[in-house]
């Protein structure tokens, strides 16, 4: 099957909701949970940590809704892509704006997490554009 017929497929959209769903919810309970023990390692404030963890879990639990629709609303997948390339732009202005002071390890796990986050991104407008033909 070709990456197009793949991407047209009436449940790629609603799989690639659902992994971004699992990943925020992961993430976001790893950095709440965890944030005072990574905040060390990173060199990233454990209050930061905490409140993009708070703000990951309801995030994931709306994409884990959309991810059951049996068409996922195009408003709220628009939604989804507009935060998500908000999320990124401010993850890597936090690392060039100088707010704060990472590790390697915190540069490389902002770096990492908006590589995915973008990917996924990516992958959801991807899923849009098909779902819309």
């Amino acid at each position: 099957m070709s990456d197009l017929a793949l991407s047209a497929s009436p449940t790629f959209l609603r799989r690639v909701l659902a992994v971004d769903a699992a990943s925020c919810i992961g993430m976001g309970t790893l950095m709440l949970a965890g944030a005072g023990t990574i905040s060390d390692v990173l060199g990233l404030p454990a209050s930061l940590l905490q409140t993009a963890g708070a703000a990951l879990i309801p995030f994931g639990l709306v994409l884990a809704w959309l991810a059951t629709r049996p068409v996922p609303p195009r408003a709220g997948v628009i939604a989804v892509i507009v935060c998500n390339v908000v999320w990124v732009a401010e993850s890597l202005a936090l690392l060039v704006g100088g707010w704060i002071a990472p590790t390697g390890w915190g540069i490389a796990f902002v770096v990492a997490q908006a590589g995915a986050v973008a990917a996924l991104t990516a992958l959801e407008y991807i899923g849009l554009r098909a779902a819309r033909r």
